[in-house]
C-alpha cells in the first residue's frame, strides 16, 4: 500500500527560479484580469472555455 512521505518535507521551494515564475505569471493574471473586465458579459467566454473543454474531453 502507498505511505506517503512524511512531514514536513525538506525542500527549497521558494527558489529563485519559482519567485520569477509566479511574479511572470502575477503579471499575465493580471492584464487577464483587465481586459476581461472590457468584456460586456463575461459570463460568455466563461461558458464557451468550458464548452470548448467539454468538446476535447469526448473522443
Amino acid at each position: 500500500m502507498w505511505q506517503p512521505t512524511e512531514l514536513p518535507v525538506n525542500i527549497e521551494v521558494e527558489t529563485k527560479a519559482v519567485l520569477k515564475q509566479a511574479t511572470t505569471a502575477h503579471r499575465y493574471l493580471a492584464e487577464l484580469k483587465g481586459v476581461a473586465a472590457t468584456i460586456p458579459n463575461e459570463q460568455i467566454l466563461i461558458n464557451t472555455l468550458t464548452l470548448q473543454e467539454a468538446r476535447e474531453v469526448r473522443p
